[in-house]
């Protein structure tokens, strides 16, 4: 489906990614995937959700830098999936899943590398939200209910584990402007304001590509 438009969101924690995410979706009227990606890639693979849930956007020092690269006896055949890390076993079955539903139609995909994964495909939207450390400290206690005295930290630590997640399986900088088409300051223009953003952005892009979307 050529009109299609898949919308990956990358996000600092605390600055309202999933909320942004969740309203485009819902402004387009187009699926939205966040958590549900864990139920979709267990049901698909058979597998657990908690081993999903345990995983999600999480790296692990393992092989799977050496077999993308082509160095590691896997890649010949040697070994079976199987016998890779179980975190590298779910990102390759998360991956499946990601793609399968950019070729179902338009939607919405929250962080997981989505934009990594969908790299060779042209209609795909890559934004990165991003907001204030006071902003996101303050929506880590009012929406997540983190303790006040924790909560810049449990956004840093947030971060780093997406930073370390994303920097592992792609060959890209999380968080880098250059990685993405378009980043926003949530902070600056608040959720329905990113939302309608990335909105204009989109059919601009449908335009200078000379489709409609």
């Amino acid at each position: 489906m050529e009109n299609n438009l898949v919308y990956t969101i990358g996000r600092q924690f605390g600055s309202g990614g999933r909320q942004v995410g969740r309203t485009l979706a819902k402004k387009l009227g187009i699926p939205f995937y966040d958590k549900e990606l864990i139920a979709l890639s267990a049901q698909e693979s058979g597998l657990s959700e908690a081993l999903f849930a345990n995983a999600d956007e999480k790296a692990t020092s393992s092989i799977f830098y050496s077999l993308v690269m082509g160095n590691y006896p896997m890649a010949s055949g040697a070994l079976g999936v199987t016998e890779m890390p179980l975190n590298d076993q779910l990102f390759l079955i998360q991956c499946k899943t990601i793609k399968k539903l950019a070729e179902t139609g338009s939607c919405v995909i929250v962080g997981r590398c989505a934009d990594y994964i969908l790299r060779e495909r042209e209609n795909v939207l890559n934004v990165f939200i991003h907001a204030s450390l006071e902003s996101r400290v303050e929506r880590a206690i009012k929406v997540y209910q983190v303790d006040e005295h924790k909560a810049e930290d449990v956004c840093l630590k947030a971060d780093k584990q997406r930073a370390n997640f994303y920097n592992y399986y792609s060959d890209r900088k999380w968080g880098m402007c250059r990685t993405y088409d378009l980043s926003l300051d949530s902070s600056k223009i608040g959720i329905d304001g990113c939302a309608d953003q990335i909105i204009a952005f989109g059919k601009a892009l449908a335009e200078h590509k000379g489709q409609g979307i």
